[in-house]
């Protein structure tokens, strides 16, 4: 089939890019301002249009008519690990994303962001996002979905917006969820037994749930830890050392009962990311690009919908045609 366009601001460390590329769509360009995670999205995808720029400088004008906008614009404005200031934070780049639909004209939006933005205390603000959107022209839906129900080993629900073209989202149906995820310790036994460690085995029937949510935090705040203490007691009763992230995994002198830590490549396996994707930057930028990355699994049910719905107005108006003769 061939491939519909795709804008993405915000891109991160390409979780989104990634999942949208799964569900048919190819990047006409990929906009972020951190330039780890430009060198990230260079590293996996060479021949991509990747510009690092700050968002309230592009200009959506140059891709008219794009098939898709899309972006995980910053949550620290809507997170309750921040001050949840909203529209007073300078973070707040949902203005940018309703400019840049203006400017574009996409027959569908895509925008994700941390579960806090559909709480009560900013329904306002939601309004008012959703009011221009349909001054705009566009349709709006929105919904909390957790990665879990779309086979990631860690809940981490994430507000995903959209909004379609009314001949769009006529077709539109939000993702249902596909399976069971596997466990943490399903997901990462071959990654930890990999360095001979004799103990990965039983670790593994022991590490026998759903991760929390990792948290990568920001430039300011965070480090190569897996979040608040509440966050680390949760993966303590996995069997897991949340106090760090190690380099490596254990070796084979690690005693049976060793309590591990998670590696970046454990860590980007449990946001849903395929072995062998690489991340540019030390320890620290590349567990923050991780943690905050939109799993691909999630973003590619979400944009194979979103693609579904495209193609089905595109072809209505061939099938009115051909009914009528």
């Amino acid at each position: 089939m061939p491939e519909l366009t795709c804008l993405e601001i915000c891109a991160g460390a390409g979780g989104q890019s990634l999942g949208l590329e799964q569900a048919g769509f190819a990047h006409v360009a990929a906009v972020e301002i951190d330039p780890d995670a430009c060198a990230t999205l260079r590293l996996n995808w060479p021949d991509w249009d990747v510009q690092q720029i700050d968002v309230h400088h592009f200009k959506g004008i140059d891709h008219q008519g794009v098939d898709l906008l899309a972006g995980g614009v910053p949550c620290p404005p809507f997170s309750i690990a921040g001050k949840q200031l909203g529209a007073d934070d300078e973070r707040d780049l949902f203005p940018q994303a309703l400019r840049l639909v203006e400017e574009c004209e996409p027959a569908a939006v895509m925008l994700e962001n941390v579960r806090g933005l559909a709480t009560a205390r900013f329904a306002r603000y939601r309004e008012q996002v959703l009011a221009r959107l349909h001054e705009l022209g566009y349709r709006t839906d929105w919904q909390v979905l957790n990665a879990s129900e779309f086979g990631v080993p860690q809940l981490r629900p994430r507000f995903i917006l959209v909004a379609m073209r009314p001949e769009v989202a006529e077709h539109f149906e939000w993702p249902r969820p596909v399976r069971t995820p596997p466990t943490v310790g399903e997901t990462l036994r071959d990654l930890m037994a990999a360095g001979g460690w004799a103990g990965a085995a039983a670790w593994a029937r022991e590490a026998n749930g759903i991760g929390p949510t990792l948290v990568g935090g920001s430039r300011k705040h965070g480090g190569p830890d897996l979040g608040p203490t509440r966050a680390r007691e949760a993966w303590l009763k996995l069997g897991v050392d949340g106090k760090g992230l190690a380099d490596a995994p254990p070796g084979p002198a690690a005693p049976a009962w060793h309590l591990p830590r998670l590696t970046l490549e454990m860590a980007a396996a449990l946001q849903g990311f395929p072995r062998g994707w690489r991340f540019s930057g030390r320890k620290t930028a590349g567990y923050r690009q991780i943690g905050n990355a939109f799993p691909p699994p999630v973003a590619r049910a979400v944009g194979g919908c979103l693609r579904a719905a495209i193609e089905a107005a595109r072809a209505a108006p061939v099938r009115l045609l051909r009914d009528a003769s």
